[in-house]
């Protein structure tokens, strides 16, 4: 059976500008746009990895940056597993990527309950709350920037979802889960973002900021905490990688 692909896809190499900013989105049913991402980060996304976790390869990897345009097939719109499966299929195809897995030990986050555990919604306050949505239906979590605070609202969510979130998208290094709770969350998360968050890329949040800095946020709204340690995860070696195939 063939792995899931993109019906047709154009890579276009672009100059490096942080001002552009960088994000992976569906437009319409079967747009699919990656915008300014080096070939490092595309495969911290499709394989839902921390940048850190990801090692080998000449260095252009790491300083080319790409948009990619492509249809996805059917009527339907992808789910985003669906979404990074046929990111995976593009990379081994166009930019003939090649890899294995090793255990490296990496400083790293673990989200875990915190003391007093975790906070489960009142009605309609805030907190954890079993979602209503079936377990067939994708998780959503879609974070919104503001001026002054991040929030995210996140639906049908597992921890493992939240996870692969953070270290994906949000924070310096490779994030596991620890809290121990199964099953699917509505939740609304909102901080103020520093530095270290989004590579950087993000406006740091101004120092009167009503919102609380991300670690606070997430004892105080969610009971669960960020502990800074050390542990072994699967990185991603890559063995060979080439520039991509003409369009």
């Amino acid at each position: 059976m063939a792995p899931p692909a993109f019906e047709v896809a154009t890579i276009k190499p672009v100059d490096p500008d942080a001002s552009k900013g960088r994000y992976i989105v569906m437009q319409g049913t079967d747009r699919f746009v990656a915008k300014n991402y080096t070939v490092k980060l595309l495969i911290a996304a499709a394989y839902d990895l921390n940048a850190r976790e990801i090692s080998g390869g000449p260095g252009w990897v790491d300083s080319d940056h790409y948009d990619i345009l492509a249809a996805t097939p059917g009527e339907t719109r992808p789910s985003h597993d669906q979404q990074m499966a046929m990111l995976r299929t593009l990379l081994a195809e166009r930019f003939k990527l090649r890899f294995h897995r090793e255990a490296k030990e990496f400083s790293i986050y673990a989200l875990a309950v915190a003391k007093g555990g975790p906070k489960y919604a009142q009605g309609d306050g805030p907190g954890l709350k079993p979602s209503a949505e079936a377990p067939t239906d994708p998780p959503a979590l879609i974070s919104t920037v503001y001026p002054d605070r991040l929030q995210l609202p996140a639906r049908n969510a597992t921890m493992a979802d939240f996870v692969a979130m953070l270290q994906r998208a949000m924070l310096d290094r490779p994030v596991v889960d620890e809290t121990g709770l199964t099953g699917r969350f509505d939740f609304d998360l909102e901080w103020a973002p520093d530095e270290t968050q989004f590579g950087g890329e993000l406006p740091v949040a101004p120092a009167d900021a009503q919102a609380p800095p991300l670690f606070t946020a997430l004892e105080q709204q969610l009971g669960l905490r960020l502990e800074a340690t050390r542990g072994a995860v699967q990185a991603l070696v890559v063995d060979g990688v080439e520039r991509p195939t003409a369009n």
